[in-house]
């Protein structure tokens, strides 16, 4: 059973905005050609939200997932994170930024091939100045809040592929950050597998963790708390989720898979 989440990653003010974006725009040059990415987009994100961004291709979404993780920077506007305005910051001070207030999931689960599940776990602890015997109990404690207390020992070749899904989230809140950033977490993983990332993520938001999801799976979506749907650089809708499925009650209606 995965254990709870400890008091540094829970929220102590829920409801305050722990993202907040002011007509942001974003160009590129590409040549004698400017492309709009980002074409005045203005929103707020509080503590203890769940949000799925979703939008096609070219429509703005994983640009403004790049700024919101640090990634890269308007061209103009405002960005604020945990109440720090980080448009203007270099890119050494958006590095110590990203470690200590962000966690990150990718599609692609990145983990070091000859490196054991707690060893994957611990690596972003090695950029921060974390005692060793510390790395190791954020590490265990990461694996088993994703239930994979008994696997830390384990390579990725050993593991499924939610489970390596599972330690790549692991990785992603052993710094403890302020909020997680999920980039189409379930796009290599089958529909059981899916939901069973997005019961950790529903258990995590539960006990406070602000997670910002991308995705292109509307049945992905709907397990988030809101929604932003971007179409040409700008946000065409934001509105709560109705009906939005419980995902440990989902799982009891699908069929188990050989793990």
């Amino acid at each position: 059973m995965a254990a709870a989440i400890p008091s540094e990653l829970q929220s102590s003010a829920p409801g305050d905005a722990v993202i907040r974006v002011e007509d942001v725009h974003k160009y590129y040059e590409l040549g004698e050609t400017r492309v709009h990415a980002l074409r005045g987009v203005s929103v707020e994100i509080r503590r203890g939200e769940f949000l799925a961004i979703m939008g096609a291709s070219g429509s703005g979404k994983s640009t403004f997932m790049n700024m919101l993780g640090c990634l890269d920077k308007p061209t103009s506007g405002k960005y604020f994170l945990d109440g720090i305005d980080v448009s203007e910051h270099d890119k050494k001070e958006l590095a110590y930024i990203r470690n200590q207030k962000l966690g990150f999931v990718f599609q692609g689960f990145n983990l070091l091939a000859r490196t054991t599940a707690l060893e994957n776990a611990e690596l972003p602890t090695l950029y921060t100045k974390v005692h060793k015997s510390e790395r190791t109990k954020r590490a265990t404690e990461a694996l088993a809040m994703v239930g994979l207390a008994n696997r830390s020992d384990h390579f990725p070749s050993q593991m499924s592929g939610g489970q390596q899904q599972r330690v790549a989230i692991a990785r992603a809140l052993v710094n403890r950050p302020s909020i997680l950033l999920a980039d189409e977490p379930t796009g290599n993983l089958d529909t059981r597998t899916s939901v069973e990332i997005m019961e950790i993520f529903q258990r995590l938001n539960d006990q406070g963790l602000t997670i910002v999801l991308v995705t292109h799976e509307l049945d992905v979506a709907h397990f988030a708390k809101r929604t932003l749907i971007f179409r040409d650089g700008k946000i065409r809708k934001d509105e709560p989720v109705l009906n939005r499925p419980i995902a440990s009650e989902v799982l009891k209606t699908l069929p188990t898979l050989e793990d």
